[in-house]
């Protein structure tokens, strides 16, 4: 038995380009079962009625590439194939691959930070929670809180009920810590 199957690196623009696989001739019932479960478990409730087993490992085959083919044309169908971006150093003109060229990536030129800035916004993050720490030593849960909150942006509701306190508690905390690092930041030595 001769069984086409579709994999999403076989779809080319659009284009379904099938494997064919031979299957020595036997009784494939158990497989057909498993995939009727399978999908039967997945169904909702109100569908499970619709859902069929299939007849033919071919017939299970062509159910799972239509569900491969429709999900990659979802996600891809607004992409354009041959992207184009300005150029970013200052001449006019657009930055374009070959049509036939496989190894251009329009993402290769859309990036926005490079792996030095990022790891210099965290040394400086890190940095900044020390000396919040460092400032707040005699009260370890008014910086844990203001760390929290105000740098890691977690709202208060959900960092109040992670260590299981009040939210008013939490709202005090940061309102103390806000004004004892608004008087220590004023008398830093520089």
């Amino acid at each position: 038995m001769k069984i086409k199957v579709l994999y999403e690196e076989n779809i080319k623009n659009g284009h379904k380009n099938y494997t064919t696989i031979e299957i020595p001739d036997g009784d494939y019932s158990i497989m057909l079962d498993i995939d009727y479960e399978q999908r039967l478990a997945e169904a909702k409730p109100e569908k499970k009625d619709e859902v069929k087993r299939c007849e033919t490992v071919q017939e299970m085959f062509d159910l799972l590439n239509s569900k491969e083919y429709n999900g990659w044309r979802r996600e891809t169908r607004r992409i354009d194939p041959n992207p184009k971006m300005k150029k970013s150093n200052g001449k006019r003109g657009y930055i374009q691959g070959e049509l036939d060229d496989e190894s251009f990536n329009i993402m290769d030129y859309l990036c926005t930070t490079s792996d030095d800035e990022t790891r210099s916004r965290d040394y400086e993050c890190e940095a900044i929670c020390v000396w919040i720490r460092k400032t707040l030593v005699k009260k370890p849960e008014w910086a844990d809180a203001f760390i929290a909150v105000r740098i890691d942006g977690i709202p208060i509701r959900e960092y109040a009920n992670s260590i299981g306190a009040d939210e008013n508690n939490i709202t005090q905390k940061l309102k103390r810590a806000t004004k004892k690092l608004q008087e220590e930041y004023k008398n830093r030595q520089i």
